[in-house]
């Protein structure tokens, strides 16, 4: 959709009538300045909603929020009439990826500076605000990532974990953090998973070393891991993140007490499992307005293909993930009513796991496993930034953060798909083109 919002600005400045003492000299607009006003704000905490809302952008971040009757709005500020509205924080994807995929191709002559603001302009018009870029990651991305600390961004911020750790032996682990940790990257990722017992899953002794490594470089460690012993053994060794959910079997009370001592957060990418199999049949979304608008049709065609569609009806991985993708979802609800942080991931950026609109789909099975559409928010926003260290900066609306939010045409905690009803999104209090 179009930017619809009505600026409420008179002029080139704020008139302030008088008396019979005629009138003072106008009060001139401040650049950066502006006032959001009257719409239902939705702060990412999973506080008290706030109704009539007042958000207040000074320079790219947040000076106040509250309601009108509680926040003063300063007179040479632009107002901006959002009433009607819903406005929530940008989305905060802790698990995706920005990388050397173009269409049905990947290649490492993709991975440019370029190709990597495009992905981040993508996902800002879907409403993803900060993408965590969980490996593969080079020094391009991070060439982008260093410039995001500025009030004139219009794009997803980026994190990155640069080249994965994959080993095999602890003393070749130890050396790939420490060129991980001297390459710039924010974060450390490893895989622990035999990919349904194809693969040599990486050893207790090795993932040890990394995780130890890891942590002597300051940096946190995500794992990928799909086994609840495997998720077990990461959270003893001290692992930050799980990067996938326990897809095997039931998280149990000892894997609950090892989250809860250990601190670390829990990131399910639900809709990674969708993807593994969903094109095994023409997936509803191929009709949505909301997907074809940044839709790559020649993608669309290979996955609707009648020959793509049988090989995943007959591969025995797809229907396993299809038929675990239930445990997932069992095991984010027992997680979440347990109290332990869920931080929103998706694992996007692979053909057919599509950048921007999939973080809709993980809210969407959020809800539908059982949290609530404020909890699902929370995961998406705030949780998912303090898990990933960011939360000083982002995730809530909140003084003193950027101000990297949604203006939504409804409000998604009558129905969580009301996310999708985008009518601005602003980053660094910028106006994000195209949504």
């Amino acid at each position: 959709m179009q930017n619809k919002h009505i600026a409420l600005l008179l002029g080139s400045a704020a008139i302030v009538a008088t008396g019979c003492g005629g009138e003072p000299p106008p009060v001139e607009i401040t650049p950066g300045l502006h006032a959001f006003v009257g719409a239902t704000l939705i702060d990412g905490t999973g506080g008290p909603v706030m109704e009539d809302a007042v958000l207040i952008v000074r320079d790219g971040r947040i000076e106040a929020t509250g309601t009108r009757v509680d926040v003063e709005i300063p007179a040479d500020a632009e107002q901006i009439d959002v009433t009607g509205r819903t406005i929530i924080p940008g989305l905060i994807n802790a698990h995706g990826h920005v990388n050397n995929v173009r269409g049905l191709e990947s290649s490492p002559d993709f991975y440019t500076e370029e190709h990597v603001e495009n992905q981040l302009g993508l996902y800002a018009r879907y409403g993803v605000t900060t993408v965590f870029s969980l490996g593969g990651d080079g020094p391009e991305g991070m060439a982008v990532r260093d410039r995001q600390n500025s009030s004139d961004l219009d794009r997803a911020r980026l994190y990155v974990a640069g080249d994965i750790v994959v080993g095999p032996s602890p003393e070749e682990a130890r050396e790939q953090v420490n060129a991980v940790a001297t390459s710039g990257a924010d974060v450390v990722k490893i895989r622990v998973d035999d990919n349904l017992g194809s693969t040599t899953k990486m050893t207790e002794e090795t993932y040890q070393a990394v995780i130890s490594s890891s942590h002597e470089q300051n940096l946190d460690l995500t794992a990928h891991m799909y086994y609840l012993e495997d998720a077990k053994g990461l959270l003893e060794a001290g692992a930050d993140l799980l990067a996938h959910s326990v897809r095997d079997t039931a998280v149990d009370d000892e894997l609950i007490a090892l989250l809860r001592s250990s601190g670390a957060c829990y990131s399910p990418t639900l809709m990674r499992e969708v993807s593994t199999y969903v094109y095994e049949t023409r997936p509803e979304w191929f009709d949505d307005q909301f997907f074809l608008k940044e839709a790559d049709p020649t993608v669309v065609a290979a996955l609707e293909a009648s020959d793509y569609q049988e090989r995943l009806q007959n591969s025995q991985s797809a229907q396993t993930y299809k038929a675990q993708l239930e445990v997932a979802k069992q095991n984010l609800k027992a997680l979440s009513d347990a109290g332990i942080p869920i931080a929103m991931g998706t694992d996007t950026g692979p053909t057919g796991r599509f950048q921007g609109y999939f973080e809709h789909g993980e809210l969407a099975l959020m809800v539908e496993a059982g949290l609530t559409p404020m909890q699902a928010i929370v995961a998406s926003t705030s949780d998912a930034a303090n898990c990933m260290d960011v939360g000083t900066d982002l995730g809530s609306l909140e003084a003193g953060k950027w101000a990297d939010f949604l203006v939504l045409e409804a409000n998604p905690l009558e129905n969580i798909a009301n996310t999708q009803s985008l009518e601005s999104v602003y980053i660094a209090g910028n106006t994000v083109p195209g949504v």
